[in-house]
């Protein structure tokens, strides 16, 4: 059976990116360039402030950014290649962030994205580069293939 584009936004959001299942992402817009994702916070995802922490904020924002660049070729993986990061107000609450490609080349995705707190205010910005990668095999126990990460050269 051929995977379909949410085969694989399923397989890549639940199933091989377990941090983002730790935090509870769910993707709910993955085409054309744009994405997509819901966001609560659970207590131990919070700072000394008992706001959203930061890095679950850039977590939340890179792999919204990386869902982006792949959802125009879904076929393939992104790694990070580099971000930027504006905290503008505390993430407090239910948030969603939406990410769009900006540019893409043969290798590489230019990105942005935007997580907005329940009243639609921005909280936070980033910009990211993603090198397109080849999926890598099956890993783990129960595999033939090495644990290989993919290639940032």
């Amino acid at each position: 059976m051929a995977e379909d584009s949410t085969d694989i936004n399923i397989l890549s959001y639940t199933s091989q990116i377990p941090f983002a299942r730790h935090l509870g992402f769910e993707l709910t817009k993955f085409e054309g360039g744009e994405s997509e994702i819901i966001y609560t916070a659970k207590p131990e995802h919070l700072n000394t402030f008992d706001v959203t922490h930061g890095g679950a904020c850039m977590t939340l924002l890179d792999i919204t950014m990386a869902a982006a660049a792949r959802s125009v070729a879904p076929e393939t993986g992104v790694v990070t290649i580099e971000m930027k990061t504006s905290f503008m107000q505390p993430s407090v609450g239910p948030l969603h962030a939406r990410g769009t490609l900006i540019h893409r080349t043969a290798t590489l995705a230019f990105t942005e994205a935007k997580i907005y707190d329940e009243l639609e205010r921005v909280c936070a910005h980033a910009t990211g580069t993603f090198k397109y990668v080849k999926r890598r095999l099956p890993t783990g126990p129960a595999s033939a293939n090495a644990m290989r990460p993919p290639s940032t050269d």
